[in-house]
């Protein structure tokens, strides 16, 4: 209740995607299928980091929260989009959008950080393979996932908190697909210079800083290559950096194509936002998985067990019948 006094808004209106009438129903299933992909390719993910013992390693447990973070990050937009684009029914509350504004900012900014440390995870691999174990030891990894939990929340809740502050009057239409913090505030009626002033500051610093250090990473580990050139080490470079490369350069792509692509919310805009709250949670358990031949061990190993175990009732059956005979 404090927070709905803070505005004359009890409810948001969102415009969702510039969907043709007619074919609402054919992208409510395309996107239900891509939530239910981001949900189930990860937690198949996490499933293996968790029973293979051969991924009980710095960079599988980094890789499991970051899993953990995707289908969060799905969970905070996707089900409100599709119950929308289901029941035509798009409004929300005011105290559901300030939530889906601090939970969508919280992991959004977590996956930023969990990207990093599995950057520096990548740079002592490679750089200091001798010092790796007693360099990323249990104590620092556990410290690096909690560092990143506790730095999104502070940097989502300084948001939240200077949002709710501001009046929101007569307009109450979102153009998009969830709250949005740059569309919230292109409709206050409040004075929101500081809560641009913090956005790009607080956010611009966090962004570049977290870019340079996955970018000196790499600059670091390509200049250790090319100073003793080595077939075998390339490919152990390729095979271990491949894809959180590929990760990086979808996720800070579409986040920099939000943000720094135009000053207006258009359809671009909302494409480039789909790309990263829907498309990239959904392509990070694909790319880890094929192009990780430790993933592919643990994944045909977990098949076999499956098999194995379907088998023995059978088996047991046949055991009976023939002592019966």
């Amino acid at each position: 209740m404090m927070f709905e006094n803070q505005s004359s808004v009890s409810q948001f209106l969102l415009l969702g995607l510039p969907i043709p009438p007619g074919q609402q129903d054919v992208f409510f299933a395309l996107f239900l299928g891509m939530y239910l992909t981001t949900v189930l390719g990860n937690l198949l993910i996490i499933l293996l980091i968790r029973l293979d013992s051969r991924l009980h390693t710095p960079m599988y447990f980094f890789l499991s929260h970051l899993a953990f973070s995707d289908i969060s990050l799905s969970f905070v937009t996707l089900p409100k989009m599709l119950r929308n684009m289901q029941t035509q029914h798009q409004s929300i509350s005011y105290m559901g959008c300030i939530s889906q504004v601090y939970f969508f900012l919280h992991f959004a900014s977590l996956d930023n950080f969990l990207l990093v440390v599995m950057a520096y995870d990548r740079y002592v691999s490679i750089c200091h393979p001798l010092y790796y174990t007693s360099i990323m030891r249990e104590e620092l990894c556990a410290l690096l996932v909690a560092g990143s939990w506790i730095v999104a929340c502070v940097h989502s809740l300084i948001h939240t908190l200077l949002l709710v502050q501001l009046s929101f009057c007569a307009d109450n239409t979102i153009t998009h697909f969830f709250c949005d913090l740059a569309a919230l505030l292109k409709l206050s009626c409040s004075d929101t210079s500081l809560n641009v002033l913090v956005i790009f500051t607080e956010t611009g610093v966090i962004f570049f800083l977290c870019l340079g250090i996955i970018l000196g990473s790499y600059v670091r580990i390509g200049i250790i290559i090319l100073r003793v050139p080595s077939t075998q080490r390339f490919f152990k470079a390729l095979s271990t950096c491949g894809s959180h490369l590929s990760v990086v350069l979808l996720f800070y792509g579409a986040l920099a194509g939000v943000y720094f692509s135009s000053s207006s919310w258009g359809s671009k805009d909302i494409i480039a936002s789909v790309m990263y709250t829907i498309v990239t949670p959904m392509l990070n358990p694909f790319i880890y998985s094929l192009r990780n031949r430790d993933i592919k061990q643990a994944l045909d190993m977990c098949v076999n067990r499956v098999k194995f175990f379907k088998q023995q009732p059978l088996n047991s059956l046949f055991a009976i019948r023939s002592t019966v005979r």
